[in-house]
């Protein structure tokens, strides 16, 4: 039998600043946003890149596309991948091609999320570049990928999770780390 304990590492106003910080951190980083689209990983990735566009807009009063990606069909570690292709949803036919690309997720672990999310994209165009914004980097990477922006470093065994609660859909926004105690 296994008991869970968890430490709140980011509330609600520490999330706040940490998106706001990231906002300035890419508007400096790229001299604004021409060219510039943020592409969050489905499901809260790109909840999280919304967050982020309205930062940038509240900073510069210019809107940056957001485009909605689906990577399930690049995973490595299920049994269906490859069987459908990712999907990116972006409004009025936007093309990626020569964009600086901003990807966001919540958690950043091994770098394979990232790997399918990056396969997925160039399956769509040949983008200018690809920046990776995530909320968490909990360290173990597996593959050579580290992020452009980051909420909060958070080291962590590999018996420790990071859990991500947005309001969108967790009715609460909080970051966790969740200590797994086997008895």
């Amino acid at each position: 039998m296994s008991t869970k304990e968890y430490n709140v590492i980011m509330d609600d106003a520490a999330i706040r600043r940490a998106l706001t910080r990231i906002a300035h951190e890419i508007l400096e980083r790229n001299k604004g946003i021409e060219d510039c689209v943020l592409v969050g990983i489905r499901t809260r990735g790109i909840y999280l890149a919304n967050r982020i566009a309205e930062r940038i807009f509240s900073i510069e009063n210019e809107s940056i596309p957001v485009a909605e990606l689906d990577i399930s069909g690049y995973r490595d570690d299920r049994k269906d991948a490859g069987k459908e292709m990712g999907s990116l949803t972006i409004n009025d036919g936007f093309q990626i091609e020569d964009k600086k690309i901003i990807l966001c997720d919540d958690v950043l672990y091994t770098g394979r999320t990232i790997r399918a999310a990056m396969d997925a994209l160039i399956d769509k165009g040949r983008p200018q570049m690809i920046q990776l914004a995530v909320l968490a980097d909990r360290g173990h990477r597996e593959l050579p990928i580290r992020p452009d922006y980051v909420g909060k470093n958070v080291p962590t065994s590999r018996s420790e999770e990071i859990e991500v609660a947005l309001s969108e859909i967790d009715g609460m926004d909080e970051v966790k780390i969740v200590h797994n105690r086997g008895l």
